[in-house]
């Protein structure tokens, strides 16, 4: 198979997909390298295909989402506590849909997060757990911002209350 002929098939394998891809297992599908993926990737990112890259592999962004309530919390803490603020997001009904911090030199950093389960939270702790592997958060003191999403504005507030109450949410009277 051709190159556009292997970037159709990486189209289709991600609109089929009910989950996250990695790009070992397009890889593996289309019998090329990881690296000849991630090109690809990048290129139909240029084309103007909306893939995202979660911690467990590649997903189409859609362009009318089902109905959702949203918000944006500011957080704080150390590395120890990530796993618990994940797990109070997703037993409370929420996800996790990115998280961005403000960086000295490169200003704003978001990475895509798309946690919606403790599984997810676990796939994504344990990777953090890498040696030499640190999250966004540590290059800010432990302050990051997330959007957060639920299934309706009771449940979000659920949530953002659940993250209060943990202490996790950065407030003007909690420096």
């Amino acid at each position: 198979m051709n190159a556009a002929e292997r970037r159709t098939k990486i189209t289709y394998l991600l609109t089929e997909a009910e989950g996250p891809l990695s790009a070992t297992a397009l890889a593996e599908k289309c019998g090329v390298s990881r690296q000849v993926i991630v090109g690809d990737i990048a290129l139909l990112r240029a084309g103007g295909l909306r893939v995202l890259a979660t911690p467990r592999g590649y997903v189409l962004e859609h362009a009318s989402p089902l109905p959702y309530a949203a918000c944006s919390v500011v957080c704080r803490h150390d590395g120890a506590r990530l796993r618990e603020e994940l797990y109070t997001v997703v037993d409370l009904g929420g996800a996790l849909v990115d998280v961005t911090v403000e960086h000295a030199v490169y200003g704003q950093l978001c990475a895509p997060l798309h946690i919606f389960s403790r599984f997810d939270a676990d796939v994504f702790c344990d990777k953090i757990e890498t040696p030499g592997v640190h999250p966004l958060c540590d290059l800010t003191g432990g302050i990051h911002l997330h959007t957060l999403r639920a299934a309706d504005q009771q449940t979000l507030d659920r949530v953002v209350q659940g993250l209060a109450y943990r202490g996790f949410l950065l407030t003007e009277d909690k420096p």
